[in-house]
């Protein structure tokens, strides 16, 4: 019975864990090209080119994790356990993805500080 939990558990864990890292991913690169295009000065092309770069290494690392710690083991053969296990690892996740998110986040807003100084630096010059 042990084993049925734990596919169930599987079947729960799986597909939130994809749909929130779909999501998280959607919402934070669908804004972040107004950043990208700020940082590389209207070059809509390298702009969009390093934010799918920037995508697909937000997917590559947060459904590598979620991967990861996929392991459950069941030894009480309870829903509440169950239920228990899920919450937990779901809670985790999703403040893994947050904390991905803010990294992110981090790197749009120093890209664009870096761009800016850059941007002054080349003014005082002329």
């Amino acid at each position: 019975m042990e084993t049925t939990k734990i596919l169930i558990g599987y079947a729960i864990y799986l597909p939130i864990a994809l749909f929130l890292t779909y999501y998280v991913s959607r919402t934070l690169f669908k804004n972040s090209k107004i950043y990208m295009l700020d940082i590389f000065k209207g070059r809509e092309e390298i702009a969009n080119a390093t934010n799918k770069l920037f995508e697909t290494g937000f997917y590559l690392l947060n459904l590598g994790f979620a991967l990861m710690i996929l392991e459950m083991n069941l030894y009480n053969d309870s829903y509440q356990l169950l239920i228990e296990k899920l919450s937990y690892k779901i809670g985790g996740f999703t403040i893994y993805l947050g904390l991905m998110l803010f990294l992110n986040l981090y790197f749009f807003f120093r890209g664009k500080r870096k761009a800016r100084e850059n941007q002054n630096q080349q003014n005082a010059i002329a």
